[in-house]
């Protein structure tokens, strides 16, 4: 039996002990593991960072101070002729339902023995907010069968007596204020005391459109969410098709020549355009020469189809290209033609990647905001879009373009409701991610 020689030994000594240059990538190798630890525990620090700035500055939106108080809809003043004909009661403007709301909150303070030394009664109706007035008359003009009834209502407070209760608003601060006296934020504690004022769940944060400077506590993302609604169905319609079919064709059926080649370099050199640029394309093409609406969530759409075609067809081409030439070559030698190929056999192997691709596109075209600031969405729109298909040319805002908005209002009620629509602009981008990792296991097939 031949013996099997032991290893040589060189001058470093054993083989099995590691010498100066496996010592010095080991510590190379080491330190390169703690560079990508620590770029991976800042890169979440910063992230943990933003996510806690973002929901303890905007989550108080999500609440907001209401008064609570009896109101006695007296008919001789809302209908005096008594017919509940809500032509006629129109004719009661907000002026008239503010003047009852201020009566009936002074006439409760008085009688549940409520101190309001040394404000005026003009004073005390401040508390109320503005927008207050403006929902009791919509409230009775939708149901007139409310006057001669007395209700229970349950009325926004004003702006500064919300920052109060949520902290902005301090009697230091209420010193130097126009808007609010450190009597009346004395008054609100004593309010809060009676269980008359306090916070409460705003839905109304969620369903009422913009408001102005004067009304920052009734302010709403209803137009915003309703027009992102808009420009994403018709982002899909017009984008997903024409991104699919422009890939199938430069994957499978396109020749291999200088203007596909030229055509992929373009579409590649389009997904880095800065997006301000579509904009600017957008408002020169849409609106000034095809005189389409401004503002409307037809122009968005298409300004972000552009901006976001060539996110689809790249990760389209990208999805078609990961499908095994083996597939095709199977199909095509029992008889099948290249579009049955494709159709029957390329596609549904691609379809997982093709729908993670296009919802990942649309999230990013849904947080898009500067080429829709130069289409005009920015202007202030407080009436909400008719139904489809005529709403798609009604006025609209989106989501990204109301947090810029409110964040460049000098309110400080505006800022809270900016962080409050960036939470909501988050949750649909989580809807979307997760829609497309259920959607990518749904229909992912294993060869």
């Amino acid at each position: 039996m031949t013996a099997v020689p032991a290893p040589a030994r060189s001058a470093a000594g054993s083989l099995l002990s590691a010498d100066a240059g496996m010592s010095r990538r080991r510590r190379a190798e080491a330190r390169f593991r703690s560079y990508g630890i620590l770029a991976i525990a800042v890169s979440l620090a910063v992230l943990a960072l933003m996510l806690i700035t973002v929901f303890s500055d905007g989550i108080t939106a999500f609440r907001q101070a209401k008064l609570s108080f009896p109101v006695t809809l007296d008919a001789s003043v809302f209908d005096p002729d008594g017919n509940r004909d809500p032509a006629e009661m129109s004719r009661i403007t907000t002026v008239g339902y503010g003047k009852v709301l201020a009566r009936s909150f002074a006439a409760v303070l008085q009688s549940r023995g409520i101190d309001t030394a040394g404000l005026k009664d003009k004073a005390i109706a401040e508390l109320i907010s503005k927008d207050a007035a403006g929902a009791l008359r919509a409230q009775v003009l939708a149901d007139p069968g409310l006057v001669g009834q007395s209700l229970e209502l349950s009325i926004l407070a004003g702006g500064r007596i919300d920052g109060y209760l949520k902290g902005r608003v301090t009697m230091e601060s209420a010193k130097l204020d126009s808007n609010i006296s450190p009597d009346q934020l004395r008054l609100a504690d004593r309010l809060v005391q009676a269980g008359m004022l306090g916070l409460r769940w705003n839905s109304g944060f969620l369903t009422n459109p913009d408001a102005s400077d004067q009304r920052p506590e009734a302010a709403g993302l209803g137009v915003a969410i309703l027009g992102s609604l808009y420009m994403m169905i018709l982002v899909a319609v017009l984008c997903v098709p024409v991104g699919v079919a422009a890939s199938i064709y430069l994957e499978e059926f396109a020749p291999k020549n200088r203007w596909t080649d030229l055509i992929e370099v373009n579409v590649a050199n389009l997904a880095a355009v800065p997006s301000i640029v579509f904009g600017i394309l957008g408002l020169a093409i849409f609106i000034n020469f095809a005189g389409l609406p401004q503002s409307s969530s037809l122009v968005g759409a298409l300004v972000i189809s552009l901006r976001t075609l060539p996110t689809v067809i790249i990760a389209t081409r990208a999805s078609i290209r990961a499908v095994p030439p083996s597939i095709r070559d199977a199909a095509l030698g029992i008889g099948a033609s290249k579009m049955q190929t494709v159709l029957h056999h390329v596609l549904p192997l691609a379809m997982p990647g093709i729908l993670t691709g296009t919802i990942l596109g649309l999230a990013v075209a849904l947080g898009d905001t500067a080429p829709l600031l130069l289409i005009g969405m920015v202007a202030f729109v407080d009436n909400y879009p008719s139904l489809p298909v005529d709403g798609f040319l009604d006025p609209a805002t989106a989501l990204p373009v109301q947090v810029y908005s409110w964040a460049t209002r000098s309110d400080p009620a505006f800022i809270e409701r900016s962080n409050g629509a960036i939470i909501v602009l988050l949750g649909f981008l989580l809807v979307m991610n997760v829609a497309a990792v259920l959607l990518r296991r749904k229909f992912e097939r294993r060869w």
